[in-house]
């Protein structure tokens, strides 16, 4: 039972005329008989909360950044209409800053034994799975004089995607792989890739693709035309250890690793080609494998959702023999992760060897466009100090990077924007020249 404030308002006008007119505590009593009398009834009846029926329905999952709507269905089965303000809770994050007494808080009317929905709009700013909690509810009588409150349980759990905003790039990457496919006008031949058919000779043809037993065969010169490899097998590696965790344009490096890995997965299923992910930093984080073309994307984009980075230093023998097991035939391996000195020089570079030597490997790490910034920064001597600074770290990137390649290593090094299309040509130029 709860005060409202129109009751305190009423009990204040009321014990006005006592200090005036009444005798003690008589004329107490007297005037506030009938406010007493009213509150009573009131409350009597103002609707149970205990035995309301509370029922969620709506979204279950929804990208980062989109709405996602949850109705609440509330049953009143007394005999006594429910005038009630509600409050649908749920964790800060499940809201933009700003927006959450406006999409949590509710005024509903249900008459006696019927039900009434109301929904909440979320729209949250972080990746994972959000819990609802408890849904309060106060309940007053007719006049609004005293309220009954109460709260209740009611479980839902909205999973928040990674938004894959690098999805606008695969039109684009789908008609270079078309070209490739040789369905469009453009052919292309690489070491290592399958034929596909015969046809007539044209001026611009590359003549090591004459087929001279087919032309002699026939009155006009043929050439051989080819397609990249099909049906191979891409594993996907993400990093998920300490280094994930710094941010890059406010958000962590491992979000940006992720859009790059579902854009190449998206690519590659297209291709013809079977992607897996592995998820590890000291222990497996994530592990998706098995899945068919249609199935591969939703997969992913499931497995990454409730992915955070650790803080701990990745274990980079224990991530090479997971991805051993993970692809112990010839593969090729995308590794997302930091182009750090230390964890390269101590972690990475040693047993480089043990995946250089049965599989295809490509490196991708996000850089810092801040750090670009900096280096092109003069003016005054903070300026120049910040612009000797970022081209040491520059440099020491380059280098690494340099290292990793001089093992066979393809390197992909580009800002959170620029990181998804980069690993995506790079992968399509591996498919091109037959290495994959």
């Amino acid at each position: 039972m709860a005060l409202t404030g129109r009751t305190a308002l009423l009990a204040a006008l009321g014990s006005l005329p006592v200090g005036i007119w009444g005798p003690g505590w008589t004329g107490i009593l007297a005037v506030n008989a009938p406010l007493a009398l009213a509150c009573a009834c009131d409350f009597a009846l103002a609707a149970p909360v205990r035995r309301l029926g509370l029922t969620r329905s709506g979204d279950t999952t929804a990208r980062l950044g989109d709405p996602a709507d949850i109705t609440l269905t509330v049953t009143n089965p007394s005999r006594r209409p429910l005038r009630a303000h509600l409050r649908d809770a749920w964790p800060p994050s499940s809201r933009q800053p700003g927006t959450e007494t406006e999409a949590s808080r509710h005024r509903l009317t249900v008459p006696p034994g019927e039900r009434r929905r109301v929904a909440t709009r979320l729209r949250p700013t972080r990746r994972g799975d959000h819990h609802a909690d408890r849904v309060t509810i106060r309940s007053y009588g007719p006049l609004g004089l005293f309220s009954r409150q109460g709260a209740h349980q009611v479980p839902w759990t909205l999973r928040v995607l990674p938004p894959f905003t690098s999805r606008k790039h695969l039109p684009s990457k789908l008609a270079r792989l078309r070209e490739l496919d040789g369905r469009t006008s453009v052919l292309s031949r690489g070491e290592g890739t399958e034929f596909d058919s015969l046809r007539e000779y044209v001026p611009g043809d590359d003549t090591r693709s004459i087929d001279w037993r087919a032309t002699a065969r026939h009155s006009t010169v043929a050439v051989r035309t080819w397609r990249p490899e099909r049906d191979r097998h891409i594993l996907l590696v993400l990093d998920t250890g300490r280094t994930s965790a710094g941010r890059v344009d406010d958000a962590p490096r491992l979000d940006a690793s992720m859009d790059a890995a579902l854009l190449l997965a998206a690519l590659a299923s297209r291709a013809g080609d079977r992607v897996d992910l592995l998820a590890y930093d000291r222990r497996v984080r994530a592990l998706v494998q098995g899945r068919t073309a249609r199935d591969v994307l939703p997969s992913l984009v499931n497995a990454m959702a409730t992915l955070e980075p650790e803080l701990v230093e990745t274990n980079a023998r224990g991530l090479t023999a997971a991805t051993v097991r993970t692809a112990p035939r010839r593969s090729l391996i995308v590794l997302m992760t930091t182009l750090d000195t230390a964890p390269v020089e101590e972690g990475l570079l040693p047993v480089l060897p043990q995946l250089t030597q049965r599989h295809t490997v490509l490196v991708a790490s996000v850089a810092d466009p801040h750090i670009a910034r900096m280096a092109t920064s003069r003016g005054d001597a903070d300026a120049v100090y910040e612009a000797a600074a970022a081209a040491q770290a520059q440099t020491e990137r380059h280098r690494m990077a340099e290292q990793l390649r001089r093992h066979g290593v393809t390197v992909v090094d580009a800002t959170p924007n620029e990181l998804a299309p980069a690993l995506a040509d790079a992968y399509l130029a591996l498919k091109a020249a037959g290495r994959l």
